[in-house]
């Protein structure tokens, strides 16, 4: 369980149950595709190190979600072409995309369609292997979002494990020294305010010779804890006006995400980056079938992204 959540009521049993209606019988609040923007490939849920709370359960031996393959990914983007949406972003996550032996090329593909990659990393070991191939599609056009969950080593390893500070450290450096792009994703577990924890990360991106603005949230994305077993508000039909923040706003206005659950024959589509496991959010084989709405019947779509106002694309 994240740190600042043991003393917090569970989550009534109750809710988030109905996709329609929340446990008091309200409206449930609904999120309709505004312009396809955003694609995410899950390329596999093992990992190489495991986290005391990741969003994702990724670790060395979680295979939920098997390796996506090349030619998944070829399917997809050729989809977007033959329907001319306008996608701006390919995104790559996991557990650790560089951990999936067909993410190099992958990659290359995006970027030759002239589309714009974002590979999510802890920069460790699994990137330091590729580090070659990684150079040989190196890009303008290709970031790469390196998680540092904290700004110093006892923060980071408290989450992360013993020994994963310094070759995070080492894969940045070397990312710095040949030239990519990168922006940083941090946590928001540690008790600090946020300007005390971007004047910490800036303080880092100093030391590293990052040349980071870590008040830009485009480049320094802080990410708000989760917990499904927490109590958290459903989200009505009549939030929006309450909590004035705009449905366009959520990141399944603009986002789908690819993942290839094991045991089903081909990959399938999931709204966002957050439900990738969660059957009740299939929406279907294609991207013409993932057009529908959604409906925000999930504690991660109240926790974080209408009430903790986040979102994994740029």
């Amino acid at each position: 369980m994240p740190e600042g959540t043991h003393d917090l009521p569970p989550l009534d049993p109750a809710k988030f149950q109905d996709p329609f209606l929340t446990a008091k019988g309200e409206s449930r609040a609904t999120v309709g595709l505004s312009a396809l923007k955003t694609l995410w490939f899950n390329t596999g849920s093992l990992c190489n190190i495991t986290c005391e709370n990741c969003y994702m359960d990724s670790s060395p031996k979680n295979d939920d979600l098997v390796y996506l393959a090349h030619g998944h990914v070829q399917t997809y983007l050729d989809e977007i072409s033959s329907h001319g949406w306008p996608v701006e972003e390919i995104g790559f996550t996991g557990g650790e995309p560089f951990m999936n032996p067909e993410v190099i090329p992958m990659i290359g593909d995006v970027l030759n369609r002239g589309l714009k990659a974002l590979v999510l990393t802890n920069a460790m070991k699994p990137l330091w292997q590729k580090r070659d191939e990684l150079l040989a599609i190196k890009s303008s056009s290709l970031t790469l979002r390196v998680s540092v969950d904290h700004y110093t080593q006892e923060g980071h390893e408290k989450e992360r494990g013993a020994n994963s500070w310094q070759p995070m450290c080492d894969g940045v450096q070397w990312l710095i020294k040949h030239g990519f792009e990168i922006d940083i994703a941090g946590r928001t577990l540690w008790g600090e305010d946020e300007q005390q924890s971007r004047k910490g990360y800036q303080q880092l991106f100093d030391a590293w010779g990052l040349k980071l603005d870590a008040h830009d949230p485009r480049h320094l994305v802080l990410f708000p804890e989760m917990d499904e077993h927490v109590d958290v508000p459903e989200i009505t039909t009549q939030c929006w006006g309450i909590l004035d923040v705009r449905p366009d706003a959520m990141m399944c206005a603009t986002s789908r995400m690819v993942v290839h659950r094991k045991g089903e024959p081909t990959p399938r589509l999931a709204p966002c980056t957050l439900l990738p496991y969660d059957v009740r959010f299939d929406m279907g084989e294609t991207l013409k079938e993932a057009h529908g709405d959604v409906s925000l019947n999930h504690p991660h779509c109240a926790k974080f992204c209408v009430l903790g106002g986040a979102s994994c694309s740029v």
